[in-house]
């Protein structure tokens, strides 16, 4: 066998899907690998965009991310967050693909100046996977990471002043 590289395998066109559905049927034998989403009782199906919200959460925990999403992305969610009764999108920024018992992520952030970008992949990759697999039982084959901006303390935009009281 030769040298086991540590660089992941390309992403090529004619593969449909990066999540497979190990351990269903088909092994030697005819075991199959249990798994707590299949059981006697039936199966849990999970929705992509239930792993999208759980990954989109744990890449925001993480100190060091300023937002996630790309910049149309976020200009959209700040529009939306400012309507009476907007929502949050969680899943901004994050894209899954979710098979029966595995899921792959992909993250698209904006770091925070001063971090170190390795690092912070590293700690929004493991926070990714331990609260995916924690939550949903699927394991978490990859989690691909842009890091797309670095945010700038000069970015902010100036605070709007306060509204001055008017006195009749």
């Amino acid at each position: 066998m030769s040298e086991q590289s540590t660089t992941p395998a390309p992403v090529t066109e004619n593969r449909p899907s990066r999540v497979g559905n190990a351990g269903t049927s088909g092994s030697a034998g005819g075991t199959s690998t249990a798994h707590p989403l299949q059981t006697k009782y039936g199966t849990t199906t999970i929705a992509d965009g239930v792993v999208a919200k759980i990954a989109g959460i744990a890449a925001a925990d993480v100190a060091g991310v300023y937002a996630l999403g790309g910049g149309a992305a976020r200009a959209f969610s700040a529009i939306r967050e400012r309507i009476p009764g907007g929502t949050t999108n969680h899943s901004q920024g994050i894209s899954v693909e979710v098979g029966e018992q595995e899921a792959a992520v992909d993250v698209d952030l904006v770091a925070e100046y001063g971090v170190s970008v390795v690092d912070l992949a590293e700690g929004v990759r493991r926070n990714i996977i331990t609260s995916v697999e924690r939550m949903t039982g699927l394991r978490v084959i990859e989690v691909n990471i842009s890091v797309n901006d670095v945010h700038l303390p000069q970015d902010e935009p100036a605070p709007e002043p306060a509204p001055q009281p008017r006195v009749a």
